[in-house]
């Protein structure tokens, strides 16, 4: 029995290490990256702030200022923007790293080397996406008071659903970024993009509330299989403030927590299993 004992023991004190071994290895890795991405800053602030800057100046300033759009238009759009915003970034963290790492760059092989399993591996270029989503969602808030200035209304009764939806939206951005990434060689990347990406962001409710489409019920039917249209429908939910003393009808919380979930848990199981095959392959 005390042989048997002794060797149980060795196993658990084993195990443990490994276990430290991986978990030091994991924070190695993300803080190496989030050295990169601090010396990276401008270049990441221009890359993702670039786009939402002339949005909200063109659909949120100059169209209401010509009449083109009412005064209410710009607390419709700032919503969709950051939804938009949060979601592209993460998504392109991932998939434009994890097909130039498995790529010509082959950049994947050192963290394969590491002695962390290769789920982590992936679920570590998630969480840095996710996060430089997070910081892209935020600052389009500064960025848009600047801009919209007086047509600038965030409702701040909803905080918490605010913040807990830009964590959502920016997650289930990554996990599609490793789907996408795992699939689409680095060669192809552009066209995937281009595939993707434009379909994504017009059927996607980002300048539209979903409610609006009922005159056009096929196209309103349509953007339900887009997850974009859930982020920017979620965020309209969470910030914008009663309109002529009415609250904006949009796509109910429930079924917009529902659905972003199912696409987290799709993406990421799905993403996670490509990523393996494609690195032990």
């Amino acid at each position: 029995m005390s042989a048997l004992s002794q060797s149980i023991e060795q196993r658990e004190v084993r195990r443990q290490g490994a276990v430290r071994a991986s978990w030091t290895a994991f924070l190695a890795i993300i803080s190496r990256d989030l050295l990169v991405t601090r010396r990276q800053a401008i270049t990441f602030l221009l890359q993702t702030l670039v786009q939402p800057l002339f949005f909200l100046f063109v659909f949120g300033k100059v169209f209401t200022n010509i009449g083109v759009a009412n005064g209410a238009f710009p607390a419709l759009l700032l919503p969709g923007i950051v939804a938009l915003t949060t979601f592209l970034t993460a998504m392109q963290s991932t998939s434009i790293d994890l097909a130039r790492d498995l790529g010509f760059t082959l950049e994947i092989e050192d963290r394969l080397l590491a002695p962390i399993p290769i789920t982590l591996v992936a679920i570590e270029k998630i969480l840095l996406a996710a996060l430089r989503g997070l910081i892209a969602g935020a600052l389009v808030f500064p960025l848009a008071y600047l801009i919209l200035g007086d047509a600038y209304h965030v409702r701040t009764d909803h905080l918490a659903v605010l913040i807990g939806l830009l964590i959502l939206i920016a997650f289930v951005g990554a996990s599609l970024g490793v789907l996408l990434g795992v699939l689409a060689p680095v060669q192809q990347l552009a066209l995937v993009f281009a595939l993707v990406l434009t379909p994504l962001i017009f059927t996607g409710c980002t300048y539209y509330p979903w409610a609006a489409l009922g005159s056009i019920k096929w196209f309103q039917i349509v953007t339900l299989f887009n997850p974009l249209t859930y982020a920017a429908e979620g965020m309209r939910y969470a910030m914008v403030p009663p309109i002529q003393g009415f609250e904006l009808q949009t796509l109910d919380i429930g079924w917009v927590l529902l659905a972003l979930g199912t696409v987290l848990v799709a993406c990421l199981i799905g993403g996670v299993l490509l990523f393996r095959r494609r690195v032990v392959n």
